[in-house]
């Protein structure tokens, strides 16, 4: 349904986040919000798993909970060729997390809007993956993992060796430099913009396709929701996976 202002004012009204601060220093508020209790329902939804988990017929929850680790634990088997005790947890928050990020996408783009404009809150914006500064922050989560672990298997002399001597050998360092500098600021930028620019993407279209008329947005939204599934759940896999992949070479020491 659109709002005053016409239909630009509509789609900037939804896509402007509830902030406090300016530049740099400012915080989006509902992304804050809303990863915290998402981060939240993950946790509390294992926790349960794990009390009511039993050896006999599982419960419904209990065989969400070991699909899910099944499954990030075979993309670990198949990508991960180090031996650390974080990698498997680690991929299993990021897969879940981001995943709940995104299935926001698929709540109608007015309901919570109308909740919160209720509640006195003018802006409000409630997929955290179509905030690049969320993405970002996980991605430089990451980023700094890859550093720690390339320091830590390596050797500071040994990744240093690695920054200068490859691929091309030592005597053209500068280069070399250049290169790897370039591929490993590239990890977390493509992790942050690829995420966001999807669901970023999605968002828009259901906000596009809520301006249409009344009969018409079934048509469109119901097969677009369901396409649009299948970009959740990807979008997720690949932030683990190439985490995964990442922290991997990491730990590759020759």
């Amino acid at each position: 349904m659109s709002s005053e202002g016409g239909a630009t004012g509509y789609i900037v009204h939804h896509l402007t986040p509830l902030s406090v601060g300016e530049g740099f220093w400012a915080l989006h508020l509902d992304t804050l919000f809303f990863s915290a209790v998402l981060g939240t329902a993950f946790i509390l939804f294992f926790k349960n798993a794990a009390e009511k988990a039993t050896t006999g017929v599982p419960g419904l929850t209990q065989n969400i909970a070991e699909m899910l680790i099944e499954f990030v634990d075979q993309q670990v088997k198949d990508t991960f060729h180090g031996k650390s005790k974080l990698i498997a947890p680690l991929g299993l928050t990021i897969f879940c997390w981001v995943l709940l990020w995104n299935a926001m996408d698929v709540i109608p783009v007015d309901l919570l809007g109308l909740i919160g404009s209720v509640m006195g809150i003018e802006y409000l914006r409630v997929v955290p993956s179509t905030d690049l500064n969320a993405t970002f922050a996980l991605s430089i989560s990451v980023f700094i993992l890859i550093i720690f672990y390339s320091i830590k298997i390596k050797g500071v002399f040994g990744f240093a060796k690695e920054l200068t001597c490859t691929p091309f050998g030592p005597w053209m360092m500068p280069f070399n430099l250049l290169l790897k500098i370039v591929e490993e600021v590239a990890k977390p930028i493509s992790l942050a913009l690829r995420l966001f620019g999807n669901l970023y993407a999605g968002e828009l279209i259901f906000i596009l396709i809520a301006l249409l008329p009344a009969f018409i947005q079934p048509l469109l939204s119901f097969p677009w929701a369901i396409f649009h599934l299948l970009i959740i759940v990807l979008q997720a896999f690949i932030f683990m996976v190439l985490t995964i992949v990442y922290l991997s070479m990491a730990h590759e020491d020759h």
